[in-house]
């Protein structure tokens, strides 16, 4: 089974209204201010599945501060999720420290989703690694036994719009101050997975996954065979970052470096369907 890890949807009315719903939050609107920004619907992504041999796609709107539009975003996945039931798994956002995040998420989990994220600490403003900012959050995704995505940066290298502050140290800390959630760490932990080589850290991680969101644009394609060298080889979630990379070129990477077919398996699904469907 193939599962794409990370996927953002919109509601159709929102993209043809853009020009107008790129104002409503800060983040979103540096995140797609350019010409060259993509967005998709349900149908799109089906469309892209279908092309690239996907079965499940895991699907989320955009993080963002406003709860009615974390609602706007979690009502489209509910609702598409319904429709599609048999291809789509949803998670939700929601800003971690409204006064309705805890009934959001009740009322999210209620309808059918599956987990919280993508979440991007700059967009609801927090700092991951204080526990005060974020460990009510944590403790009800714990209770409602929702795992986690967030987005984690890499500190170093080029600069790109929504690169933020939050990288390995505020993730490590995160998971440490949080050991009984599931948490998977998007665009590879901003690197958090090279510190597993230490074993204590490997020993905090013991519930962190990583996603491979963005992969291209940020490592070469060796990363996925050090995942095996450093002996995380199931802790890899397939992760295209739809619609900004389409899934096909994933593929055509990993080609090029003829990735072994047991750590492929595993990386395009296996792990993913045994945190979803047997964690």
């Amino acid at each position: 089974m193939r599962i794409d890890f990370h996927v953002h949807i919109l509601p159709p009315e929102f993209i043809k209204n853009i020009d107008k719903n790129i104002e409503r939050d800060a983040h979103f609107k540096l995140l797609h201010s350019t010409p060259k920004a993509k967005f998709a619907t349900a149908e799109d992504v089906l469309e892209e599945m279908k092309k690239a041999n996907i079965d499940k796609a895991v699907v989320f709107g955009f993080s963002c501060l406003d709860m009615g539009l974390a609602r706007e975003f979690n009502d489209y996945i509910i609702d598409v999720v319904k429709r599609y039931e048999d291809k789509f798994i949803g998670f939700a956002v929601v800003p971690l420290n409204h006064k309705d995040t805890e009934k959001e998420l009740i009322r999210c989990v209620e309808k059918g989703l599956k987990g919280v994220g993508e979440i991007i600490p700059e967009a609801v403003r927090v700092d991951i690694s204080r526990q005060e900012e974020v460990g009510k959050f944590a403790s009800i995704c714990r209770e409602l036994n929702l795992p986690i995505l967030m987005h984690v940066n890499e500190l170093v290298g080029h600069y790109y719009p929504g690169k933020g502050r939050m990288g390995p140290e505020h993730a490590y800390l995160f998971a440490l101050n949080n050991p009984n959630n599931v948490i998977i760490y998007a665009h590879w932990g901003g690197g958090l997975l090279f510190y597993e080589l230490m074993p204590e850290v490997r020993d905090t991680l013991k519930n962190v996954y990583y996603d491979t969101a963005a992969s291209l644009y940020l490592y070469s394609p060796q990363i996925y065979e050090v995942t095996e060298k450093i002996g995380i080889e199931n802790k890899i979630l397939f992760g295209s970052d739809f619609p900004l990379i389409s899934p096909l070129r994933y593929y055509r990477e990993w080609d090029k470096i003829n990735l072994a077919q047991e750590l492929k398996i595993k990386i395009e699904g296996e792990n993913a369907y045994k945190l979803l469907f047997k964690g």
